[in-house]
């Protein structure tokens, strides 16, 4: 009797096989629903890969199954932790005010993500200061703030951050006419993609004070508060906004730009008896805003436009970039600008070219 109930126990009837195979694709179910909801936070690419396993797991075993699910647990959080943007700080100039000011940034900004206030406040991670400084010099950094794209994007891939910070700070002795003497203490602060090498945003806190220790003191609680909120603010949101980019794109198709004829680059080496370029009907002269007045800023902005084959800029980008809103007046002026296309055999055709406008201080009218 007892061998006979152990037979029928384990017999291999149909019954006894639909009832297995029901246990099991419910078993297999279970995990990947519990899988499927585990890796909807991953990126796009992850998500993918992460599927493909998961549709794995509900055909195996159970104990492959458990070693699978571990495998994913052990991936999943080193990927978020990679995925936090990293920030490199700068010295401002080779002064003692810049380097307080740097310093003061790069604490600020270290607070803000070690002690977060919000969940997006963990997404950032600040760079050693020594080994940014380090690789910055390597690739032949010395201070500037008028930067093309491509010495940019040198710059961040030889730190191997996503954004960095740099500026100038001084603290400098004026005096009035009307009033007695006093000190301003000003902070120049550029922030910028390291992937992309365009300039995210610039601000120039300025303070005044009877002495320059007040005036510096003033102006460092100044750069704390708005790095805390402002500086802070626009990474993360540069960082996202970039990341939605790259997704777009992954899946979006490359345009043709087989008909554009690019003239852009320094040597004119494509012209040819042929081509003629795009030449504008009347030349316009970018206004010196006022806030470059106050910074005092002499600079260089350059932009490539790509114009269409009636003469109309469809497409402005500038590829070397000043801050204290020269670049905003260049892109303003260069959508006024209608151009005699680009001919190519007797035919218009759309084209690109670069633009360049220097800007120096006005001359004091007194």
């Amino acid at each position: 009797m007892p061998t006979k109930r152990l037979k029928n126990r384990h017999a291999w009837t149909s019954e006894n096989i639909s009832r297995k195979v029901i246990i099991k694709r419910n078993a297999g179910g279970a995990r990947a629903q519990f899988l499927y909801a585990s890796v909807a936070f991953l990126s796009a690419p992850l998500r993918e890969t992460a599927v493909l396993l998961i549709r794995t797991i509900a055909r195996r075993p159970l104990c492959v199954s458990t070693l699978i699910i571990f495998s994913l647990i052990c991936i999943i959080p080193t990927h978020a932790a990679q995925r936090r943007a990293r920030i490199a700080v700068l010295d401002f100039a080779e002064t003692e005010s810049g380097r307080r000011a740097a310093d003061h940034v790069a604490s600020s900004l270290t607070t803000a993500t070690t002690t977060p206030t919000t969940p997006t406040d963990s997404k950032l991670s600040v760079v050693d200061r020594d080994l940014s400084r380090a690789a910055a010099r390597g690739v032949g950094y010395r201070g500037s703030l008028n930067l093309s794209l491509v010495e940019a994007r040198d710059i961040g891939a030889a730190i191997g951050c996503d954004f960095f910070v740099v500026g100038d700070a001084q603290t400098i002795r004026r005096s009035r006419s009307d009033a007695p003497v006093y000190y301003e203490s000003y902070a120049s602060i550029f922030i910028v993609s390291a992937r992309a090498g365009r300039l995210v945003m610039w601000d120039r806190p300025s303070v005044e004070a009877a002495t320059p220790e007040q005036a510096a003191t003033t102006l460092l609680n100044e750069l704390q508060t708005r790095t805390r909120t402002l500086y802070h603010a626009a990474i993360l949101k540069a960082d996202d906004d970039e990341r939605q980019q790259r997704a777009q794109q992954q899946h979006q198709p490359t345009p043709d730009a087989d008909d554009l004829l690019d003239l852009s680059a320094d040597d004119a080496a494509v012209l040819t008896d042929a081509v003629r370029p795009p030449q504008p009907f009347r030349r316009l002269r970018p206004p010196y805003p006022d806030t470059a007045a106050r910074a005092e800023a002499e600079a260089t902005v350059d932009v490539t436009v790509e114009i269409d084959a009636a003469g109309e800029p469809v497409r402005i980008e500038v590829v070397r970039w000043a801050g204290f809103g020269l670049d905003e007046a260049v892109v303003g002026t260069v959508r006024r600008l209608r151009f005699r296309p680009a001919m190519r055999d007797g035919a218009p055709v759309p084209a690109r070219i670069l633009l360049r406008y220097n800007f120096r201080r006005p001359a004091n009218p007194n």
